[in-house]
């Protein structure tokens, strides 16, 4: 079964992950349809990057099945894994960029380990990738040390991308950005699945970030994924970290900055005027 056949990108299902006692997901479902945007959302600990970690191959779960692109990930060998890995990319938290190699060099190593790609077309390609995430071709030569923290950011999906991967996997995207640089990367995101067609799973607390790009968000809690809907839909659903979350003060403002036609569907209790910054 491919992923085009069902249109599932991702398919987890009864995922138990432990370490030692400590049970961090139990029973867990989750699932990518082709062209979404998901967001994972969760309290600290809840096991968000871990559920990305197995979905990615790093780490290994105790039980269940994980199904990347139709394939099952505990079933394939190094080649289909190798296949798979050029079909998908990651911005790390923070770019994690290699220290010791310029922007250049950066951006070329996935073409290096799994492109295969001549010299003379690795050069284009990698300054083809400066240009879509907005870096003037000048910042090639510098190293990773010289560069502000949007622009360290930009440089790590330029690398996600330069394999041309139909799922993109971005962790806390916009963490540590100012909020005028973090709107403008948002932005990046948007015009990058739009033109490329991408599949996104995007692991973040920032819920501006998450109101403004999500198809779908996944709320996990109590070990599995409570909900897995739209915003709108999911803001409605009655669970005590479910309300919390999404109508608290700072989710009831991420809210209320969506467009008349979604907020309409919002429940009532997220229209309400958020509390002030200043306790009376």
């Amino acid at each position: 079964m491919s992923a085009r056949d069902d249109d599932f990108v991702i398919e987890v299902r009864d995922l138990t992950k432990r370490y030692g006692r400590n049970v961090v997901h139990e029973h867990l479902d989750f699932d990518v349809r082709a062209g979404e945007i998901v967001s994972i959302v969760g309290g600290s600990g809840s096991g968000k990057t871990t559920l990305v970690r197995q979905i990615l191959g790093l780490e290994r779960p105790s039980s269940g099945t994980i199904r990347v692109f139709g394939e099952d990930t505990s079933k394939i060998d190094a080649d289909t894994a190798r296949v798979m890995r050029s079909r998908s990319g990651m911005l790390f938290q923070h770019g994690a960029l290699f220290s010791s190699l310029t922007v250049f060099d950066n951006v070329a190593q996935p073409l290096r380990e799994l492109g295969r790609v001549p010299d003379d077309l690795l050069h284009d390609i990698v300054m083809l990738k400066l240009e879509m995430v907005g870096l003037p071709c000048k910042h090639a030569s510098k190293m990773p040390a010289a560069l502000s923290g949007g622009m360290v950011k930009r440089v790590g999906i330029a690398r996600a991308i330069a394999l041309e991967p139909e799922l993109l996997f971005l962790d806390e995207p916009t963490a540590g950005l100012d909020p005028g640089a973090s709107d403008e990367f948002v932005e990046l995101i948007a015009t990058l699945h739009r033109t490329l067609g991408l599949t996104v799973v995007m692991v973040t607390h920032d819920l501006d970030t998450m109101v403004a790009l999500s198809t779908r968000v996944a709320v996990i809690a109590e070990r599995k994924v409570l909900v897995a809907a739209s915003v709108e839909e999911a803001a409605g659903v009655d669970h005590p970290f479910i309300r919390e979350y999404f109508l608290g003060r700072r989710g009831r403002r991420a809210l209320q900055a969506l467009p008349p036609e979604r907020r309409a569907r919002l429940p009532k209790a997220a229209l309400e005027p958020a509390p002030s910054d200043v306790e009376l």
